[in-house]
């Protein structure tokens, strides 16, 4: 009777062991819902979702994610948080400021988290860093110094340039960084010129036509024009005008040199917040809006070449290299 008893007990045991090892490791088995509006694809962004999506899984959620791209388009961005709202999914990732904006103007309930966002106060997205707001919080992609390190290592090893900028200008995320970037160079030996565009498609053109006035060009982390920097980059090579940009993703696409970012460690952070908030329950007005904890000189000595840039000794010591 007693063997019996025992083999009993080693098959309930059993049997409770393989049913925890079925269940996740919140012991619900729930699978969440979310909804990723992200406003174009290009380098940058797509790390910060890869970076998103491995803090949920390194936390052992299970999702279901449904990804929409605006292709660029502001007019996407609502029709795309209205259907994630339509859908009750569980939270909204909104991967740059357009896409941030939409989710927060279709929804007031279900919780927002946002990366890849420059100025969250300036935008409107939240009260201000420690009081998000009652749905959204996040991390911005804009060190504090980045654009400063950036505007005097120009005014240093390039004195007195002419510092072309080409913007959209219906982007806050880019008037946020072109009024931080002629901030920084108050008091500088620095002058700038400026070409704006409304799509992509009039990217290669004011790259073209701010040849001959500028000296470097500086291009900030612009939705527009990161997403068609292939044509600005043939420009810069083919004119030989160094090309500084605002994070390192872009340098892999042929930039010069940046002080920036890793965009998946700032994708990750807000991932985190995503599991505070679905696993943990956690308030999104209880989570305080973050900056990236760190920048890093970045350079690409293959665009350097291929730019004219002279080289600098310096540089070996105080850079990062990006091929």
């Amino acid at each position: 009777m007693k063997r019996w008893l025992q083999v009993i007990g080693i098959i309930v045991v059993s049997m409770i062991f393989l049913a925890a090892c079925g269940t996740d490791s919140q012991g619900d088995g729930k699978t969440y819902k979310v909804g990723v509006s992200q406003f174009v694809e290009h380098p940058s962004l797509d790390r910060a979702y890869e970076g998103f999506q491995a803090a949920l899984k390194d936390k052992g959620l299970k999702v279901d994610y449904d990804f929409q791209s605006a292709q660029g388009d502001q007019n996407n961005v609502k029709p795309i948080a209205d259907n994630f709202v339509a859908d009750g999914v569980d939270l909204i990732f909104g991967n740059a400021t357009p896409s941030a904006m939409g989710a927060l103007q279709a929804t007031n309930d279900i919780p927002i988290v946002f990366t890849s966002v420059t100025d969250a106060v300036g935008a409107g997205l939240v009260k201000s860093m420690d009081e998000p707001g009652e749905n959204i919080t996040g991390v911005v992609d804009l060190h504090p110094d980045a654009i400063k390190e950036t505007v005097l290592f120009i005014d240093k090893y390039f004195n007195s340039a002419a510092v072309g900028l080409i913007y959209n200008a219906g982007e806050q995320n880019s008037i946020a960084q072109i009024d931080a970037v002629k901030e920084a160079a108050e008091g500088t030996s620095l002058s700038f010129v400026e070409r704006t565009v409304a799509n992509s498609a009039e990217v290669q053109q004011a790259a073209t036509t701010i040849v001959g006035d500028a000296d470097v060009l500086y291009i900030v982390t612009d939705n527009t024009v990161v997403s068609a920097l292939d044509s600005v980059v043939g420009v810069a090579n083919d004119q030989k005008l160094p090309m500084f940009v605002g994070e390192p993703d872009s340098l892999e696409k042929g930039g010069f040199a940046t002080y920036g970012i890793d965009y998946y460690t700032i994708g990750y952070r807000t991932g985190e917040m995503a599991v505070e908030i679905l696993k943990d329950g956690k308030k999104t007005a209880d989570i305080p809006v973050e900056n990236p904890q760190e920048i890093q000189l970045y350079i690409n000595k293959e665009a350097a070449e291929a730019q004219g840039v002279e080289w600098n000794d310096e540089w070996d010591d105080m850079a990062k290299y990006v091929e």
